[in-house]
């Protein structure tokens, strides 16, 4: 008999900056999957805070002691790096309903372009039902303690960005 072939999800975003619920969505994950690639994009219309490398370097230290999950940063289509990574799931994290229609939208539209990628929508935990990553950088902008809403070496590079004492 053939041993079953391994799970790999990709989990996209441009983790700018990278927080709890990116976290427990990759560790919840973790039970689904046996190997998560948390692929960081570069093409993004946001203006990202951290350049790719530092935001690649970021994840990297937060998942240090976990060998299941990769850290790489990605460009182009979606569909196209998952299916070159020979996965066949995106894992998408939703905290509420405005979430949900753009990211139905976004993989319809994966889906139109290559019919056999997945996505996975996996809601986060309630405790990380109110943070973004949009949120975390104008709380620290404006002197905000986010300390505890994302892991330590992101705290401690949003603190240096933000001359936060």
């Amino acid at each position: 008999m053939e041993s079953p072939k391994p799970k790999t999800a990709v989990y996209p975003g441009t983790f700018d900056p990278l927080t709890n619920g990116h976290v427990s969505i990759v560790r919840r994950g973790l039970d689904v999957f046996d190997t998560i690639v948390l692929a960081i994009a570069k093409d993004t219309p946001k203006q990202p805070l951290f350049p790719l490398e530092e935001r690649v370097v970021m994840a990297e230290e937060v998942f240090a002691h976990f060998p299941q999950v990769v850290v790489e940063p990605f460009s182009g289509l979606l569909v196209e790096y998952v299916d070159n990574r020979g996965a066949q799931v995106v894992l998408r994290g939703l905290r509420a309903i405005s979430d949900f229609e753009y990211e139905f939208q976004m993989a319809l539209m994966n889906r139109r372009l290559k019919r056999d990628v997945h996505t996975l929508f996996m809601m986060t935990d309630y405790k990380w039902l109110f943070t973004s990553s949009s949120i975390i950088k104008e709380t620290v902008s404006l002197g905000g303690d986010v300390q505890g809403l994302v892991p330590e070496p992101v705290w401690l590079r949003l603190r240096k960005k933000y001359a936060v004492q």
